[in-house]
């Protein structure tokens, strides 16, 4: 789905996480949301870089359209 995220079921039990790091894509989001700026985010994890913090949204974004049909029963 992106680079520069990773799903490894040997890291972080499988959770998505920055790609060479093990930083859940989770946590970056979590910040974010807190009111947390790209700048305080790349202060306390600095193995990230601005691109992997876009990555996350990204990530996320696409998660977002993830779309369910569900299946008629036949009655």
């Amino acid at each position: 789905m992106n680079s520069r995220i990773e799903i490894n079921p040997l890291v972080c039990h499988g959770k998505p996480v920055v790609r060479g790091t093990r930083i859940p894509v989770a946590v970056v989001l979590g910040a974010l949301s807190g009111g947390d700026s790209f700048e305080k985010v790349l202060e306390d994890y600095p193995t990230l870089c601005r691109e992997d913090i876009l990555a996350a949204l990204d990530f996320a974004g696409q998660l977002s359209l993830f779309e369910e049909h569900p299946l008629e029963m036949a009655v």
